[in-house]
């Protein structure tokens, strides 16, 4: 099923955070309907590095296009600020919807671009967003390919200014909005009471963000109807992986850490060797 038509759908689109093959296999066989390609998540793991736009189109592409061959999950890309003006972004548009994407987040940050929950943000004029979101749906193959606009504007403008520049991507051809960061349930509350009613809404829920954390049933409940845990995957991997290294250099072993891990077989079964050899054994000439 299509991110278009899961959006159809009464109840919110819940899509976690994934940053290759591994996780979105592991996200597609915890029953996720679709996942979030986090440029975040990807920084941090492929780069460890912060989000603060290092983080190139190609290198994104190729991200996506290895995820795509691994499930069918609908994706959700982030590809920041389009990487450039409106002929980048639509080259962006392109390159990421053959790797595989079902939707690209764009946000009306300039650049480089940070994460949308830090501090010191600079925007881009809301007419020039507009422009790349018009750039974004004439460049996409397919209908099915969804345009998702981002507003940073409260952090640096205000929510009234956030509000209204949702409203004009919208306008522009956005098919889903999003407006980043609102800092408490009376901002939240706004953002469906003056947007729902034009465009499907999406809510970021980050840990130790600027944004109250709510589980996606309530946030369905308020009227979002896509929820994106971007970052919650490598914020858990990033502290099993801390105390796996100083479990190994405090012992010398990995028999103290064995119980949180998987073992040679374990990891096999997980990631499907089995069923990939038995694959392979199909195809072997026979006489």
């Amino acid at each position: 099923m299509s991110l278009k038509q899961l959006l159809a759908r009464p109840g919110p689109v819940v899509a976690p955070g994934i940053y290759d093959a591994l996780t979105a296999s592991l996200a597609a066989g915890a029953g996720f309907e679709a996942a979030y390609v986090s440029g975040a998540a990807v920084a941090y793991t492929r780069l460890g590095r912060p989000d603060i736009g290092l983080v190139s189109m190609t290198e994104m592409s190729e991200t996506v296009a290895l995820i795509r061959d691994r499930v069918g999950l609908p994706l959700i890309v982030d590809a920041d600020n389009g990487h450039g003006n409106a002929l980048n972004t639509q080259r962006t548009v392109r390159l990421f919807e053959r790797a595989g994407a079902s939707a690209l987040q764009l946000e009306d940050q300039t650049l480089p671009k940070r994460c949308g929950h830090l501090q010191g943000k600079s925007l881009i004029p809301a007419a020039e967003m507009a422009g790349k979101v018009r750039a974004a749906v004439d460049a996409r193959a397919s209908d099915e390919t969804l345009i998702i606009a981002r507003t940073d504007a409260i952090a640096v403008e205000g929510l009234q200014a956030a509000l209204d520049r949702a409203a004009l991507y919208a306008e522009a051809g956005a098919d889903v909005l999003f407006v980043e960061a609102p800092r408490d349930q009376e901002q939240m509350a706004a953002i469906v009471r003056q947007l729902g009613g034009l465009r499907p809404l999406l809510a970021n829920m980050v840990e130790g963000g600027d944004t109250p954390l709510a589980s996606a049933g309530a946030l369905g409940e308020k009227g979002f109807r896509l929820v994106i845990f971007p970052g919650g995957i490598v914020r858990a991997v990033a502290r099993t992986a801390q105390d796996y290294y100083a479990s190994l250099a405090r012992h010398g072993s990995n028999a103290p850490f064995a119980e949180r891990m998987f073992d040679f077989n374990g990891l096999n079964r997980v990631i499907g060797t089995p069923e990939m050899l038995e694959l392979g054994r199909g195809y072997d000439a026979t006489s």
